[in-house]
């Protein structure tokens, strides 16, 4: 997928098809994106129809990364589109369509020369530990970047860091540059960088908050994302669990794009995660919606699938905070043992149930972000 629409050389059109054409952009308009859930007269899409050789061609942007969506958008533009024009001028005409992406940067103010290239960062917070949010970040880079976007993993959970692991880098140490930046580590696509590439088993992280927060500070602005002349659409950022020191740390350093909260139907945690969002209301940080993990278990022997942590928390909680589930996720061993081995679902298995729970989670947070960046924009809409 590239990030800009084609455009096509025309000849002056006959009106009657510059009339199909405004027709057929018409009907593009009503089409409903399952990303957002609004129409693309709604949304800063950008439409392009045009006529050339006997081929009607449909160029649709949209502001997050969907790759894998350009065979589904390819079916329901034919489905919706062609019946209007049979019968008309472009009635035997093939059809040539591309979806594409162009994400949008959220406004920042002063940041460090280095960083201006990282257009969007995105926190993905817990109220507490033990409810799967690690995977969830790793997960969520791997998915939006198997989307089409360029993306950074940064492991913030400075006591913790569990990145190395469930990428497979433990070995991996970040080189230097200039004697004072880090250049990031590549892993399944991903920039990453964590504390964890800078210390051994033998030398574990015991600090007090300021030390903590200002290693995080260090790890976030003294990291290449980005190459000259670069951008990373999405830094993702695994914050350790709760509503300390170091999440404010991070609101207060860097300008963030949103935040995943990650949660289990516990009612425990269901309490913990209403902290979480309200911690990044108070500073200001929009919440991009709640991640449900571990929301059903499946025996493997007899197939009996039940809700273990209960069932209904996360929508609970979204709807009293005026935001979306982003997903549930399974209570699988394969998520588990695939980050245990340096290979997450999504890419251990990029085709299987769970990767794709992951990819619809990241489509769905990403075009939060889009919304966020573009309320009360219009649609651009070309046609030649």
């Amino acid at each position: 997928m590239s990030e800009h629409g084609h455009e096509h050389e025309h000849a002056e059109l006959p009106p009657e098809v510059q009339g199909e054409l405004e027709r057929l952009a018409e009907c593009l308009g009503s089409l409903h994106d399952p990303g957002t859930g609004r129409i693309l007269d709604e949304l800063d899409a950008d439409i392009e129809v045009g006529y050339e050789g006997d081929t009607v061609y449909v160029g649709v942007t949209l502001g997050y990364p969907c790759a894998t969506l350009q065979e589904d958008w390819h079916e329901r533009v034919r489905e919706a589109c062609m019946p209007t024009l049979r019968g008309g001028p472009l009635g035997k005409a093939a059809l040539q369509f591309e979806l594409f992406s162009d994400i949008p940067a959220t406004e920042a103010g002063e940041v460090p020369a280095h960083m201006r290239g990282v257009k969007n960062i995105v926190a993905v917070a817990s109220g507490k530990g033990g409810v799967g949010k690690s995977t969830t970040a790793v997960n969520l880079a791997l998915a939006l970047a198997a989307e089409g976007a360029r993306v950074g993993l940064l492991d913030a959970d400075i006591y913790g860091p569990s990145l190395p692991t469930m990428l497979g880098t433990e070995d991996a140490r970040p080189e230097v540059r200039d004697q004072k930046f880090f250049l990031p580590v590549e892993a399944h696509g991903l920039k990453t960088m964590s504390i964890g590439y800078l210390m051994t088993e033998e030398t574990p992280a015991v600090w007090r908050g300021p030390m903590a927060s200002g290693a995080l500070n260090q790890i976030l602005t003294q990291t290449l994302w980005c190459g000259e002349g670069e951008e990373l659409d999405y830094l993702v950022v695994d914050m350790p669990p709760g509503t300390g020191d170091i999440q404010l740390t991070l609101a207060q350093k860097a300008t963030l794009a949103g935040a995943v909260i990650v949660t289990t139907p516990q009612d425990l945690a269901l309490k913990d995660a209403i902290k979480g969002v309200e911690m990044f209301r108070k500073v200001d940080v929009p919440v991009l919606g709640i991640v449900e993990n571990m929301s059903l278990h499946t025996c493997s022997n007899c197939g009996h699938t039940e809700p273990v942590f209960g069932s209904g928390g996360g929508e609970r909680i979204a709807a009293s905070y005026d935001t979306g589930l982003l997903g549930q996720l399974p209570l699988a061993m394969s998520i588990r043992e695939g980050t245990d081995r340096g290979l997450p679902s999504v890419v251990s298995d990029p085709d299987g149930e769970v990767a794709q729970h992951y990819r619809e989670i990241a489509r769905r947070a990403s075009a939060e972000i889009w919304l966020h960046a573009e309320e009360g924009s219009t649609p651009e809409i070309e046609i030649g």
